[in-house]
């Protein structure tokens, strides 16, 4: 199945390198590259997901205010489905985990950051969780 871009939820990162977060997109997490204009811009997609990478030169970067261009506490929310499969094979690498594994009632998360900062959400349904540990 292929998606057409119109079909994309793009969601954009400002980034201070854009090649090292292309590669840690595609390296770490099964995105894959669309467009490369780096050292300006590059996106990688994952699914429906159009992950936009803005570097200082790029054009969304310098439309962005000055007090708001560092990473946020939004993060973009990766669905797995063996979270504790991907934690130990992101351990093998230098991924820095931001928190610890935290389980509720929809299922479990944890997250990590890009090399910018930028939050990562890596998630299991509580569904899938049961029906991995079976």
């Amino acid at each position: 199945m292929t998606t057409s871009t119109t079909e994309y939820a793009s969601v954009r990162y400002l980034v201070d390198d854009v090649q090292a977060a292309v590669d840690f997109y595609t390296g770490h997490l099964g995105f894959t590259l669309h467009t490369n204009a780096v050292p300006a811009f590059a996106d990688v997609i994952r699914g429906p997901l159009r992950l936009l990478l803005s570097g200082p030169a790029s054009s969304g970067a310098r439309a962005t205010p000055a007090d708001a261009t560092g990473p946020g506490a939004n993060r973009i929310h990766l669905v797995v489905a063996d979270l504790d499969a991907e934690i130990e094979r992101l351990r093998t690498t230098d991924i820095e985990f931001r928190s610890d594994l935290v389980s509720g009632p929809g299922g479990r998360q944890i997250l990590l950051t890009d090399p910018a900062g930028n939050l990562i959400e890596l998630f299991q349904l509580a569904t899938a969780v049961t029906s991995t540990s079976r």
